[in-house]
């Protein structure tokens, strides 16, 4: 990305995830994968021991998300099952468990080895949900792709299961759009570290 400053982000929900889509573009030309990928892993299984957590949700990540591959990796040597998104026609989330994942920073979804697809409900499963996002401010509000996925799937994981959104650096902002109905993340991990919000564990951790 051009800058290492946190993005500002205009009021209108599609025109923040244009600036955000557009600033990651950019990371994706500078060919940092590598190097994130590895800092998410080594911030991502640090929270995963804090959490205690023995199942956890992640994702696919495209070519221009924070890359996942390396905390995938690291959470099955660790013995943490990883559950990923199905996404289904209506846009709900089914979910599955990885059961391999081949070399490389970036990882296509049909190359994941899974197991069966375990319904709706999958996401009960989890100690923690590590979910994608575009942008979170502050207050922990969190700017999605628009599809209202994870709006329809949060409700269904276990009471008191904390939720973290993975995002490059410059993606935590003094404020992103929201509406009343929005519900905020209980923090975020980046290449920098995680960051909790609210009643959190405290503030960055390096």
């Amino acid at each position: 990305m051009a800058t290492d400053l946190p993005l500002e982000l205009p009021a209108d929900k599609k025109e923040a995830r244009r600036v955000v889509r557009a600033a990651r573009r950019e990371w994706a030309a500078c060919e940092r994968h590598a190097a994130d990928g590895a800092a998410l892993a080594r911030h991502g299984i640090e929270l995963v021991r804090g959490e205690g957590a023995r199942t956890v949700t992640l994702f696919t990540a495209w070519r221009t998300e924070p890359p996942t591959a390396a905390l995938t990796r690291a959470l099955l040597d660790e013995g943490v099952r990883v559950l990923v998104p199905l996404t289904l026609p209506d846009l709900s989330l089914d979910w599955a468990e990885v059961r391999g994942l081949p070399a490389g920073d970036v990882v296509a979804d049909d190359a994941v080895g899974l197991g069966p697809a375990m319904g709706l409900d999958g996401i009960a499963e989890a100690d923690l949900v590590l979910t994608p996002g575009l942008a979170v401010d502050r207050a922990g509000m969190r700017l999605g792709q628009g599809g209202g996925c994870y709006d329809r799937t949060l409700p269904r994981r276990r009471e008191g299961v904390r939720v973290v959104t993975l995002l490059h650096d410059v993606e935590l902002v003094d404020r992103v759009p929201h509406e009343a109905h929005d519900l905020p993340v209980d923090g975020v991990l980046r290449p920098a570290g995680t960051t909790w919000f609210g009643g959190g564990r405290g503030a960055e951790t390096p």
